[in-house]
């Protein structure tokens, strides 16, 4: 088989090199393996699985560009490391480390050439979020960064035009010499900028000031080119406001979700997707066991689906989901309900999930 020589090399098991050069579509998924280990694990499309990258720490959402077959893993905050990795196994990984006063905030997103990387970062001493800058090209190197007129910058994408991608400043100010905790929420500052490739921001929208301890986290973009945002409350726990919302250049409006549901989502919202059309949103609510569905195109709450502890959902067809929790379930969602799809006993899947269409795997092939 051509190449195989290279995937083993890469950490690929012989098995693994077969599922590789059969499977068109990879699922990624970071982890926490059975003996306590953490890593990103690759399985086919029928979840087999075909490679792990180990990882030194835990590890949050991934940065695919798939016309190259590159990935890239980011460290959960207040982490200081990144893996880069060939989807297709035929290099070995490569770190990127954080500069001594960043750290990255778990996500990432590439250039639509893939030539640039963008990270959403911490510069923790001055209390502010920015956008490092990385040659793809170049080993990684960082090249530059600009701010992201915020604070808590979470998940950063590129939108559909190739040209402008959205910032979610989630608003809560943290630093590495107090790991995990919340220093600002009194005086949150929550908001979801777009900018261009070269760091002028184009927009920028807030909350409602009823809404300024609504972390905005997570997003996803719909068949029209608008963002889905999905948001964490640190206010009143009696309180329940809406977590979904959408947004574009011109505006930013929540969207309409039933008090049952929102009751279900437990003020937690834990990663957002579109259906691979684009026609269908889902929010993942981890702490409520709940996946939550809107249409894209009228933005109306389409219904609600129940999985223990799943946090990281993609999308596959028109309409479907697949979903991961931290009971080691990987499950195809969808309105009308869920069906396990595979499981893995001692695993722990993490936050997110990301699915890869990388035809070139078919070079793999004798």
């Amino acid at each position: 088989m051509a190449g195989a020589g290279a995937a083993i090399a890469a950490g690929l098991t012989p098995r693994g090199a077969d599922a590789l050069g059969e499977s068109e579509t990879l699922v990624l998924a970071p982890a926490r393996r059975e003996d306590g280990s953490f890593a990103v694990l690759v399985f086919s499309e029928r979840f087999t699985l075909i490679r792990e990258i180990v990882v030194p720490a835990r590890a949050h959402d991934l940065a695919l560009h798939p016309p190259s077959g590159r990935a890239v893993v980011f460290a959960r905050r207040p982490g200081t490391f990144a893996v880069v990795f060939d989807m297709r196994a035929r290099t070995a990984p490569q770190m990127i480390v954080a500069r001594p006063d960043r750290h990255f905030f778990g996500h990432g997103t590439f250039a639509a050439d893939g030539k640039l990387l963008f990270a959403t970062e911490n510069a923790f001493d001055a209390g502010e979020s920015v956008i490092g800058i990385y040659d793809a090209t170049g080993a990684y190197r960082r090249i530059g960064e600009f701010p992201t007129h915020g604070i808590g910058a979470h998940e950063a994408l590129l939108m559909p035009d190739g040209r402008t991608f959205a910032v979610a400043n989630g608003g809560i100010e943290t630093h590495p010499d107090f790991p995990r905790q919340k220093l600002n929420l009194p005086t949150m500052d929550p908001s979801l900028a777009f900018f261009d490739l070269d760091g002028h921001l184009v927009a920028q929208h807030r909350l409602p000031h009823s809404h300024y301890q609504l972390s905005i986290r997570h997003m996803a973009v719909g068949a029209g080119g608008d963002i889905w945002f999905g948001a964490q409350w640190e206010g009143d726990p009696r309180h329940t406001p809406p977590l979904v919302g959408r947004a574009s250049p011109e505006g930013l409006a929540m969207v309409e979700t039933p008090q049952r549901a929102l009751s279900a989502m437990r003020a937690y919202v834990g990663s957002m997707a579109a259906s691979r059309d684009g026609t269908m949103i889902c929010a993942s609510a981890p702490r409520g066991g709940a996946l939550c569905y809107w249409s894209a195109e009228t933005g109306r709450y389409l219904g609600r689906s129940s999985i223990a502890d799943a946090s990281g959902v993609a999308g596959t067809g028109a309409g479907r989901f697949l979903a991961a929790s931290g009971e080691g379930v990987i499950a195809e969602a969808g309105p009308h309900g869920t069906a396990p799809a595979a499981e893995r006993p001692g695993i722990a899947f993490d936050n997110h999930l990301r699915i890869a269409s990388v035809p070139a795997v078919s070079a793999l092939r004798g």
